[in-house]
């Protein structure tokens, strides 16, 4: 049996819900998250020579990310349930302003792929925050246009990632990559924080701790394993790159079963 818990009615009181506004902040956060899963790939070139460490290495600033996400994606359901919309709104844009700021004061590898895996896990909750406050601000027959326009507005991300990537770049250096994206995410965060009150049901919902596990060990097995084939050069790895794709094809089989 599961226990709910509502969220206290003061809290609404405080600040009235603006759908327009609240769905403005999450897409803008939404975008400027997306955007830095690619805008620094145009970098890792001048990173290698920056930071002295290989090619092989820097690519794991973006594989890291992508296998965080792959990760702690799974959990957000649960995280849905458990804590309000705010608090996981909060704990999302934290995270990536926290993740960014290393990013930028970074001095070496270790720290900057400390940050961007800190970013990586305030993006991972952030998209099914997103279409969980639209299912519940927008009337069912607003829905379908406004889920349209989401999605225009956040693929458009990527797709300009490296081109403004390629632009700082050239004429500020990397770490204005995240100098940049910090005052957004900031502004996004403060925002929420005063605007994002939603009447909402929380419960204590058990994590499903084998699940998590097992889609852990799925993806990052899969997205480890593909990433360790682009890496060999003609090298012998200590491990098979094909040991992870089959491990992680195993578990992912065991975890849709389950």
């Amino acid at each position: 049996m599961t226990d709910t818990v509502s969220t206290p009615p003061a809290d609404l009181d405080r600040a009235p819900v603006r759908p327009g506004l609240l769905i403005g902040v999450l897409v803008l956060s939404a975008f400027v998250m997306i955007l830095n899963e690619t805008i620094l790939s145009v970098a890792l070139r001048d990173l290698t020579v920056d930071l002295r460490v290989p090619t092989t290495t820097v690519q794991w600033l973006t594989s890291g990310f992508l296998l965080t996400m792959a990760v702690v994606i799974p959990t957000t359901g649960f995280l849905l349930e458990r804590f309000s919309p705010r608090q996981v709104f909060l704990f999302s844009l934290s995270a990536f302003s926290l993740g960014t700021l290393l990013c930028a004061l970074a001095p070496g590898f270790g720290m900057l792929m400390a940050g961007r895996v800190v970013q990586a896990c305030g993006t991972a909750v952030m998209l099914p925050l997103l279409m969980t406050t639209v299912m519940r601000l927008v009337p069912p027959e607003r829905r379908g246009a406004t889920m349209g326009t989401i999605t225009i507005v956040i693929a458009v991300a990527p797709a300009i990632g490296p081109t403004i990537g390629g632009a700082v770049l050239s004429s500020l250096g990397w770490r204005w990559m995240f100098w940049i994206v910090l005052p957004l995410s900031i502004a996004a965060l403060v925002t929420g924080a005063l605007q994002l009150r939603l009447d909402s049901e929380t419960r204590r919902v058990p994590l499903d701790v084998p699940s998590v596990l097992l889609s852990a060990i799925g993806f990052g097995g899969v997205l480890y394993g593909l990433s360790s084939t682009g890496e060999q050069g003609g090298a012998e790895p200590p491990v098979p790159a094909w040991a992870p794709i089959v491990a992680g094809v195993v578990a992912l089989v065991v975890f849709t079963w389950r």
